[in-house]
Parts: structure tokens; C-alpha cells; sequence
């Protein structure tokens, strides 16, 4: 039985893989639909984007909602510096035919938990958690009927990437990411500490790019595109392909492996805001409430990835 996601994202070139990866994966994975936020680019870019991504994959059926458009207390910061001014540099793709969809993302993310049946949706935010935290604040009664989120964002070993302490998804809206890690929700959290082992290596890319198709030459271009920024960035072999490990880890969870343990969210200070302060040696009485992750097994996922793309 498909298990049955909403995918919340801000593509941005690793969402697109991500959002490629689900639909390419019908057995294990059942798209309700997209819920664009504002987070890499603004959001008029990322429910553009989300649409241009699905056409890709041939599937223009895929109802696509904008959600919130800021964060709930601060204003935007946005990475076009990492994923160029639309937020899907490389390719050159057309304009998205489909439509997107007349309801608010969120009231699409509250609307659907309450149609289907408790403990049977899964929530996989992408990007900044403003729609998520939105819904959980709008209507309660989602909460208990969420079966897990399984998000990207967060940092441990692997400190932050856009301020010193922190990773760019929660840093965007910490105010958001701290409602959802309290809500009391099961968490499933991919840190950086997963994601920097993701590395798209120059054979790892020839691998999409071989695949001779349209989605395979697609995905080697996003991924040449905000690879140079990354590979500058850290001295790495490659970029780090964050978001696809959310999906990769409903497909196949025994590709990772981590710890439950608690995660607080600082909203305040001004030198850490934004941090994920993950008790991961559990030096605290704190009660666990997120699965954070500390690593993967980076060959099979990238079988894992070239195989589903290669479907498409």
C-alpha cells in the first residue's frame, strides 16, 4: 500500500529531484499534491517552479496550491546566490501549462488530513515550515491525524550553512519550525549531517545524464548548476543533494540510521537563531521528540535515485 504525502517545498534544484523521486516512485508513494512556501526564491518563483517540475515528469494531473508567500513573525530571506535567480537555474524550461490550483496551500494541507483518514498522510516539508506551523495553528485538530512529518532541515556536527548556526529551511522561519517540533507530531528530521554525505560527484551526475532521458538530462543540469556554488563552498567532491532524502527514506528508512532525541528550535538569540539544538549525546532530561538523522548509506541512495529517475 502507497503511503499517502503531501509534499511542501521551495524548489530550488535538490526540491525538483525530490519532488522527481516521489513520482517516480508509485508503489511506495502516493503525491496527494504540492504545497508551494516562499523560502529559496519568493513564492510566485516556487509554485512555478513546483509546476515546471511536474511537467518534467509528464505529470501535469498534479494539483499544485501556493501557500504562504512569509514567514509567520520576520521578513524573507531567500537563496537565489545558491539556486540562481528563478531557483531552477541550468535547464532551460518552459513555462508551466498546467494550472495551479485556486485554494490556499494550507487550507489544501488542513482539507486533505481531515478527508482522509487519521494517522494516514504523511507531511514532507521541503523547505521553510510556514505552512506547516500555519495549518498546525489554524486547525489543532490536524495534529493528532498527521502520521509523521519527515522533513529537511537542521544542523548538528555539521553547524549551519546560511549563519554560522544554522541551516537555511529552519533559519528562514524559526518561529515556524519551533510550532512544528513541538506539536507533538512524530519527526523524522534529515540534518545537514545526512545531506552533506549525499554528494553529487561528477560520476554520480554522468549516471542521470546517461540515462539518455529528458528527466535524466534535466536533473544532471540542476545539479551542475548548484553544484559549483557548493563545491566552492565547502572543498567538497560534489553538492550536497539535501531534499531527496526525505523521499529516499520513505522508500527505503534502512539507507539511514539516527537517533530520537530532542530538538529545540533557538528563536532568540541573535548569534543562534535558528539552530537546531539537537541533544544527540542526550546530556539533558528533555524528552525526545524528533528521529534525527546522522548518516546514510550515500552508494545506495544514489542507486536508488538513478534507477527512479531513470523511469520517468
Amino acid at each position: 500500500m502507497p503511503r499517502k504525502i503531501i509534499i511542501d517545498t521551495d524548489p530550488g534544484q535538490d526540491d525538483a529531484v525530490a519532488i522527481l523521486l516521489a513520482l517516480a516512485s508509485p508503489e511506495e508513494i502516493d503525491l496527494l499534491g504540492i504545497a508551494a512556501v516562499a523560502g529559496n526564491v519568493p513564492l510566485g518563483l516556487t509554485a512555478t517552479n513546483a509546476r515546471k517540475v511536474c511537467e518534467v515528469a509528464g505529470r501535469a494531473d498534479v494539483q499544485v496550491f501556493a501557500g504562504c508567500d512569509r514567514p509567520l513573525a520576520h521578513s524573507l530571506v531567500t537563496a537565489e546566490h545558491v539556486h540562481g535567480k528563478t531557483g531552477l537555474d541550468g535547464p532551460d524550461l518552459p513555462d508551466p501549462q498546467m494550472p495551479l490550483q485556486p485554494r490556499h496551500g494550507v487550507d489544501f494541507i488542513i482539507d486533505t488530513l481531515r478527508e482522509e483518514a487519521p494517522g494516514k498522510v504523511t507531511l514532507c516539508p521541503l523547505g521553510p515550515l510556514t505552512n506547516i506551523a500555519t495549518a498546525l495553528q489554524k486547525a489543532p485538530d490536524i495534529a493528532p491525524r498527521v502520521q509523521e512529518i519527515v522533513l529537511m532541515g537542521g544542523a548538528y556536527f555539521e553547524v549551519g550553512n546560511i549563519t554560522p548556526a544554522a541551516e537555511f529551511n529552519i533559519y528562514v522561519d524559526p518561529e515556524a519550525a519551533e510550532t512544528v517540533f513541538k506539536s507533538g507530531i512524530p519527526l523524522t528530521v534529515m540534518p545537514l549531517d545526512v545531506t552533506h554525505k549525499a554528494l553529487v560527484t561528477p560520476p554520480r551526475n554522468e549516471a542521470f545524464r546517461a540515462l539518455g532521458t529528458h528527466p535524466g538530462r534535466v536533473v544532471a543540469e540542476w545539479t551542475d548548476f548548484f553544484e559549483r556554488f557548493d563545491k566552492e563552498k565547502y572543498g567538497s567532491q560534489g553538492a550536497p543533494l539535501h531534499d531527496p532524502t526525505v523521499i529516499a527514506y520513505l522508500i527505503r528508512p534502512d539507507l539511514f540510521a539516527g537517533r530520537h532525541i530532542n530538538v529545540e528550535i533557538e528563536t532568540q538569540s541573535p548569534l543562534t537563531r535558528g539552530m537546531t539544538v539537537a541533544d544527540w549525546w542526550r546530556v539533558t532530561d528533555r524528552a525526545p521528540n524528533a528521529m534525527f538523522m546522522g548518516d546514510l548509506d550515500a552508494e545506495r541512495f544514489f542507486s536508488l535515485l538513478t534507477e527512479r529517475i531513470g523511469r520517468l
